[in-house]
């Protein structure tokens, strides 16, 4: 099952750019989309995002029957997590609970191949991984 769009659209996007310097410069102007929720710390530890190095925290929740994501990269420096945050929440916002059932690990390989550390793997497809949950949870 194919990805919401943009999320998509992205990928396929990606996949035009052959050279990885050019990859990772479309991931860094991805991340400067990225819109910090409203949420003031302390940031509740049941939001925050299992494995994570960049100490980010989702709240998914409904308004008027549509996904409202909001997530906090906490960390400047979290450029991955923030351009993935900005595209989950492009993707998902707005729109039906049901619309997060194609996000699993594969998508963070699918944005940003398969040279990541262990631990940035790990909290990048932790961030899916609960965005979807909680998406899901609502349905």
């Amino acid at each position: 099952m194919p990805y919401p769009e943009p999320i998509q659209g992205f990928i396929e996007t990606l996949s035009f750019l052959e050279d990885r310097a050019d990859r990772i410069q479309a991931l860094i102007e991805l991340s400067k989309s990225y819109q910090p929720a409203p949420h003031e710390k302390p940031y509740p530890t049941e939001n925050r995002v299992p494995g994570c190095e960049s100490e980010v925290y989702t709240w998914v929740s409904l308004k008027e029957g549509a996904l409202d994501i909001e997530i906090v990269v906490d960390n400047p420096q979290g450029l991955s997590a923030m351009a993935l945050a900005a595209l989950l929440s492009e993707a998902l916002q707005g729109k039906s609970p049901s619309s997060a059932e194609s996000l699993d690990g594969e998508l963070v390989f699918a944005l940003f191949g398969r040279e990541l550390s262990m631990g940035k793997s790990l909290g990048l497809t932790n961030l899916v991984q609960q965005v979807k949950a909680q998406s899901l949870k609502l349905a």
